[in-house]
């Protein structure tokens, strides 16, 4: 790759999803891009890159800006966040929604181990007296198909699952594992880009955004907590990571990263 690949990268991926990638950083963008590169037919990135530029198709920019987006991900990553939503929040909601729906929803699923561990965790011990609607999303579909597939190796359910959860929810296959049905079930999918209007996918209870915002450009990180914001249902939360903040909305003690619309909207009011 040319700097100049590295710096149409960078700008496309800010243009298009708000990301923030840093140009200088030769070794993760040829990491990232070759594999797609190969994919797509290219003998280069530098190839691809030009392809990208020339021919302007949607398809081979998203291959691009999709294959620099974030996707760090585990099972139960901070596993006191789960124990907190479902033994202190779902019940608190279930109280006010008796009878009713709850929706919760993983913003930015990766390949399928943060909202499995959500649903793994509802499976075990969900609130009486209400339905549990469990959505997720990413901006990448590749990432997408393989969080739907539901099939981890041996490395990916070491990172944070437990053996007796591996037990309970997984099957063993020849070379890895594959959740079982009634958890994968669970769960509806839909490819959603954080910087744009989020208002056609309704309102939910609980959105888990959780340490993705240091991967947004300022005003994108900005313009993203904004748009979740307005996702909440009254009286709902949006859970980041522990370290993260969203200013305009007030936390929660004893709970890192959890934010409550209602409860800043009445701060302000006071």
């Amino acid at each position: 790759m040319t700097p100049q690949d590295r710096t149409f990268v960078a700008r496309l991926c800010a243009d298009r999803a708000g990301l923030t990638v840093d140009p200088e950083k030769a070794y993760l963008l040829e990491n990232r891009l070759g594999p797609v590169a190969r994919r797509e037919g290219f003998a280069s990135v530098h190839e691809f890159i030009c392809a990208v530029r020339d021919r302007d198709e949607e398809r081979l920019i998203w291959a691009a800006v999709e294959a620099m987006s974030p996707a760090e991900t585990a099972f139960f990553r901070e596993p006191r966040v789960f124990d907190q939503i479902v033994d202190e929040v779902l019940p608190e909601l279930a109280m006010r929604r008796a009878g009713g729906t709850l929706r919760l929803w993983a913003a930015a699923c990766g390949t399928g181990q943060e909202v499995y561990s959500l649903a793994m965790a509802l499976e075990e011990a969900a609130p009486a007296g209400v339905t549990l609607e469990v959505f997720a999303s990413d901006l990448c579909e590749r990432r997408l198909e393989k969080a739907q597939a539901g099939i981890y190796s041996q490395f990916e359910v070491q990172r944070g699952l437990s053996a007796r959860r591996l037990v309970r929810h997984f099957e063993g296959l020849e070379d890895g594992f594959v959740l079982s049905p009634r958890v994968r079930q669970m769960v509806r999918w839909r490819r959603v880009n954080l910087i744009e209007d989020l208002s056609r996918l309704g309102q939910f209870d609980i959105v888990l955004c959780r340490n993705l915002m240091g991967y947004f450009l300022e005003d994108a990180r900005a313009r993203v907590t904004a748009n979740l914001e307005r996702t909440l249902a009254p009286g709902g939360w949006l859970v980041l990571g522990s370290g993260e903040q969203a200013p305009a909305m007030a936390g929660a003690p004893g709970r890192p990263g959890f934010f409550s619309r209602v409860a800043s909207a009445r701060a302000a009011a006071a």
